[in-house]
This record gives structure tokens, sequence and C-alpha cells, in this order.
């Protein structure tokens, strides 16, 4: 293909982001008004009071809405680099900046042997399903920094591991990405290294820079169930039996709370904690690893965390589209369909929260079907990665470039001027 072929292939998705992004930041300034509550209150009451408490030279470590890691706070400050606008403009034009970048990513990442431009479609579609709530929060930041993190994995370890350290400082789940990658060897030593290095000394810089920064150790200790997670849908169906519990705003998001709570959330936990322990066997049995794996494992193991989670918040969809979009970069990876089902559940989720959040707080059958759909889309992704994970191609031949095997590759072809170019960290 020639230059100006691939420069006219880059015109439509570019288009299509930039009318759905319009849309979406319609929605986000109230010019378009969906149904439902005010996703932007997030922005403009808690992260702008979160930042004056920063400011003022010590974490929010007595709000208990503040239950998150201490790089964190630079997302929070961050509007402060535009002072010209207000506090929730200046935040809305950061994440469309880092939209944006995830964009220019994916497109760079879909040309060339081995690669597809599938991703960055979903990347488009799946922010644009989701809607307002995706400008609203600052997890389209931290899955930026991810989705840099698995692409510079293919060249550049050191850089990889430093935007997965950092990733976790914000926001925790990044640290996932580590899920498939390899643990010898010079390549996996500069990976590991980066992000231990990268997470140790933030941390240790935010301890010494101000009181509370490991406060979100313990902030989550004392949550209920979520009443948009898995095992919440058991008491929006108890409710309809006589079940006496409460729905009430706890610890930040709206939570079930009563007889039975506990128990469902200990559940929640012992299946995620099943869940590391499928991840832990599964690598012990992985054959060769490439960038194809290190990617799909990211997908698959943030996919089960998520859906087993006490909490599955509407922006935590981004996450996963995120990575789907990474995999769908590359011909290799496995998660196709577990992609198009995450796309669903996103698409879902904007009907669920805002659209139909009176329904959910309600345990109405409308909010109890949004729900069921949802999070059985979610459930039937995470089983199909885990099983297209377990049972990929292990004789490495992937067709993506700048790959490494976990053999030695032979010497004529190392020798050869192929796309098998001995240089990654999976």
């Amino acid at each position: 293909m020639t230059r100006a072929g691939d420069g006219r292939g880059l015109w439509a998705p570019v288009l299509v982001w930039a009318a759905t992004r319009t849309v979406v930041l319609l929605c986000v300034m109230r010019v378009l008004v969906l149904p439902g509550p005010d996703v932007t209150t997030d922005v403009s009451v808690i992260y702008q009071g979160w930042s004056e408490v920063l400011r003022s030279g010590t974490f929010p470590a007595h709000d208990v809405t503040w239950q998150y890691p201490p790089a964190a706070a630079l997302a929070v400050l961050s509007p402060g680099l535009l002072p010209f606008w207000s506090y929730a403009t200046a935040f809305s034009v950061l994440v469309l900046v880092a939209d944006a970048a995830v964009l220019a990513l994916l497109l760079r990442a879909g040309r060339g042997p081995g690669r597809r431009p599938a991703g960055a479609w979903v990347w488009i579609a799946g922010v644009a399903l989701l809607g307002p709530t995706a400008y609203a929060r600052y997890d389209l930041m931290v899955t930026a920094v991810a989705v840099a993190a698995l692409f510079a994995a293919v060249r550049r370890p050191r850089v990889a591991g430093a935007l997965i350290g950092f990733g976790a400082l914000l926001k925790v789940w990044p640290v996932l990405l580590l899920t498939g990658a390899a643990v010898r060897g010079r390549r996996a030593r500069a990976l590991w290294g980066g992000a231990a290095g990268t997470a140790a000394g933030l941390t240790l810089c935010a301890v010494g820079a101000a009181p509370g920064a490991l406060a979100f150790l313990t902030a989550q200790r004392d949550r209920g169930t979520e009443i948009e997670s898995l095992g919440a849908l058991v008491f929006h169906l108890a409710r309809h039996y006589g079940w006496n519990g409460q729905v009430l705003l706890h610890y930040g998001s709206v939570e079930f709370l009563g007889p039975g709570v506990p128990l469902v959330s200990t559940l929640a936990l012992a299946l995620s904690g099943a869940a590391l322990g499928w991840l832990l066997w599964w690598r012990l049995r992985a054959g060769e690893l490439t960038h194809a794996t290190l990617c799909d494992a990211a997908f698959a193991a943030t996919l089960l965390f998520t859906t087993t989670s006490r909490v599955i918040s509407p922006q935590y969809l981004l996450w996963l589209v995120g990575l789907a979009a990474v995999c769908m970069t590359i011909r290799a990876s496995q998660q196709g369909l577990p992609a198009v089902l995450v796309l669903l559940a996103t698409g879902v989720t904007q009907l669920e929260f805002p659209a139909g959040f009176a329904h959910v707080v309600a345990s109405d059958p409308y909010g109890i079907a949004l729900l069921a759909v949802r999070n059985g889309l979610l459930v039937a992704a995470s089983l199909l990665a885990c099983r297209r994970l377990r049972t990929a191609p292990r004789d490495g031949t992937t067709g993506h470039p700048g790959l490494v095997r976990a053999r030695r590759a032979p010497v004529s072809d190392a020798a050869a001027p192929s796309a098998r170019t001995p240089a990654t960290p999976a």
C-alpha cells in the first residue's frame, strides 16, 4: 500500500471519532441532556473538592470516597495545567487529549504486517457507547497509559514497565498487564524492573510529599455490594421477596446494605481469588509467550477481576474497551468474540447508567433486565476470553512484527530480513 493510500485510510476513523466525541462533549456540557442523573458531578464536585485538599499539602484520606493510589492525585490536579478554563472544562479537554492519543496509538499500531485497523474502530465505538461517563471520570486517562504500555512492550520493555508501574499507582488495575509477561531474560528483567522501580519510586515520593498517600490500602474495607455488580443481582431479586435491606449511597457509590450482604461480598472476593488462581495455573502451563499473549492475557485478567468485583462502575468498561482495542490490532489475537461482547456490554451500560439508573435503584423488572444482560455479557466474555487464552496456538506463529520467541530462533531465521525480530518482553 502506498503512503497516500495509508493516509486516505486514516480519514474515516478520524472523522467518525471527531463526530462521536463531539456528541459526547455536548452531553458532558449539558447541551444534550440524557435521562438519568448528571454524570458530571463527580468532576465538578468531588474531583474539584479533592484538588483543593491536595493543593493544601495532604491527601483527602478522611474522605471515604477517596479510594485511589497516590498517583491519582496527578489526574485530579491536572486541570490546573489549564487555568484559563474552569476545572470541569479543563478536565474534559484533558480527557479528550488522552482519547485522541489512544486513537493515534491504535491507528499507528494497526498498520503493517500482522496488524489490522480493527482496534481503532473498537476504541471509537466503545467510548461512544459508554457516552458522557467516559469523559466524566479519570479512567480514560489510566486506560491511555495502559494502551501505551502494551504497545511499548514490543520494543521498549523498560518504558513499558515504567508505564505499567505508573498506571498501577494511578488505579491499581494496570498491574494486570503483567499477567502474560515472561519472567526470564534481559528484556523481561527490564519490563519487571521498570514496573517495580517506577511504582516504588512514586510511592516513596508520595509518602514523603504528603500524609495519607497509602490510605487507599484500607479505604474499601467496609464496602457493601454495589448495586451494579454481579452479586447485586441476588438482592435486586430478593427485594421482591421480602428482603429488608437498604439501598444507600455508601463509600461513594450506591450499595446494598443489610442481611446477607457481607456473605455475598465475601463470595465476590472468593471469586476474584479463584480468578487469580486460574491465572496462576494458566501462567504455569503457558507455552510460548508473544506480544499477542501479553495483550490477550491482560485483557482476560482484567475481564475476570472486573466481572467478579464487588463494584462494577460504568467507567470500568473503559478499561476493557481499551485492552480489547489493543488485542484487535494484532491478527494473532484470539480475543475477537470477547471484544465484541465487551462492546455490547458497554452499550447496555449506558442504558443502565445514566439512562436507566432509577430503574436499577428501584430494582424494577426493567432495571434488573438491564443488569442481567450487561453482567451476563461480561460473564460470557470472561469465560470465553479465558478459554481462548488457554487454547491459543503455542507454535509461536503470530505474524506480528517484533515478537520474541520463548526459545531462540534459528540462526538462519534471525539473520533473515523478516518480521521476527527478538524484541518482545512478553
